[in-house]
């Protein structure tokens, strides 16, 4: 092995030791978490409803409905899933903290009330983006250990590339009938090699998610570094109409509005800014649980003026790019069989750190073997020397 391999190993498996454990949870967690939407649908009756032939009960009524006998409480966030699934209201409770509330988007009935820290798949969640810990550490300690496992993937991919074209048909291979230590070497390598482009798009989307500095980079590199400032203004309402304007029917003007402009879209999202200057805001989501394709309305909350809109079409590259962001993380860009490389690609992942501690361990091993067998060799060697008299 060449010194500069040599040196290489001793990267790769520092890094493995520090990051190990930290890689398996989360990749063991974002694999559980491929499925969660096909999982809960199947086990959770109040994730569908009956369709019915007439339109969804407005917003205002559905948040009333959800805050009905929860004193002081506080709703921001309205969602419509789609045809067949409930309504969604986010609810800040002083007492019990925050509430997911279900309904009856055709009728206003509550369905189902939850908190978001006893549903297994968003503790789950909370594991994979920061390990339970409090946000702000769980966050830097998840995302140094993801950048780290990216220099991981390509250390690995340099020390195992073979030399000769004649080795290759055989190292892309798991040689099945070897050892069991030949099939453990094989498996941290070959499928360490085949998993890690998505186990890199995985890392970054990931990354994306947890930090505005990657969420930029992909922005600017998107956008071959061409500015665009009207997509990163903030619209605000005019404050100085605050107490002056019945504003109970305007959430529904502008979720009334949103579903005009957007007819085809099946999913929409309605966020009402609680700030004075806050404006509503209003997501179209082209497709049911999916996030990517968009269009975006921004609403003075006093009056129901549109302010902003912007069209998924309209959007730049780099906009694009971290607006799917989750849906490249989860594999559901592609479907179902996007879901199922991601979640193959993340069990690799997982398994990596486990078979990469195997090898270290049985090379130790080796190598005090070899310390005793020298040393015994010697003693043996010297016992049977002549000696001067």
């Amino acid at each position: 092995m060449t010194p500069f391999k040599k040196t290489l190993l001793f990267i790769h498996r520092w890094l493995g030791f520090i990051s190990g454990l930290v890689v398996f949870i989360v990749s063991i967690t974002g694999c559980i978490f491929c499925f969660q939407d096909e999982i809960q649908d199947a086990i959770h009756s109040y994730r569908k409803v009956e369709v019915q032939a007439k339109p969804y009960i407005a917003p205002s009524i559905l948040k009333a409905e959800a805050l009905k006998g929860r004193k002081g409480a506080t709703a921001s966030y309205v969602y419509y899933y789609g045809i067949g699934r409930p309504a969604g209201v986010l609810v800040t409770d002083k007492k019990e903290g925050l509430l997911f509330v279900y309904l009856n988007p055709y009728t206003g009935k509550i369905t189902h009330t939850e908190s978001p820290a006893s549903n297994f798949f968003i503790i789950v969640e909370y594991i994979h983006l920061y390990l339970l810990l409090p946000a702000n550490i769980g966050t830097l300690v998840v995302g140094i250990s993801v950048i780290i496992f990216v220099v991981l993937m390509i250390t690995g991919i340099i020390l195992w590339w073979p030399k000769r074209k004649s080795d290759r048909k055989r190292s892309f291979t798991i040689k099945w009938g070897g050892r069991w230590r030949r099939v453990n070497y094989d498996l941290h390598n070959v499928l360490g090699f085949y998993a890690t482009s998505v186990a890199i798009i995985l890392a970054i989307t990931g990354l994306s998610i947890s930090f505005d500095w990657m969420r930029e980079a992909i922005y600017t590199a998107a956008n071959l570094g061409k500015a665009h400032p009207e997509e990163k203004v903030v619209f605000k309402s005019d404050s100085l109409l605050n107490g002056k304007m019945d504003t109970t029917q305007v959430i529904n003007k502008a979720y009334l509005s949103a579903k005009a402009a957007s007819p085809n879209a099946e999913m929409f999202l309605i966020y009402d800014d609680a700030a004075k200057a806050g404006a509503i805001g209003v997501t179209a989501y082209a497709q049911a649980l999916h996030y990517y394709k968009s269009d975006s309305y921004s609403f003075d909350k006093y009056t129901g003026k549109l302010l902003n809109r912007t069209a998924h079409e309209q959007k730049s590259a780099g906009m694009k790019m971290n607006n799917m962001n989750y849906d490249v993380h989860v594999g559901q860009i592609l479907g179902l069989p996007g879901k199922t490389i991601a979640f193959l690609a993340s069990l690799i992942c997982a398994s990596l750190p486990i078979t990469g501690f195997i090898i270290w361990l049985g090379k130790r091993k080796k190598s005090k073997s070899k310390k005793v067998k020298t040393v015994v060799h010697r003693r043996t060697v010297r016992q049977h020397l002549p000696t001067d008299r």
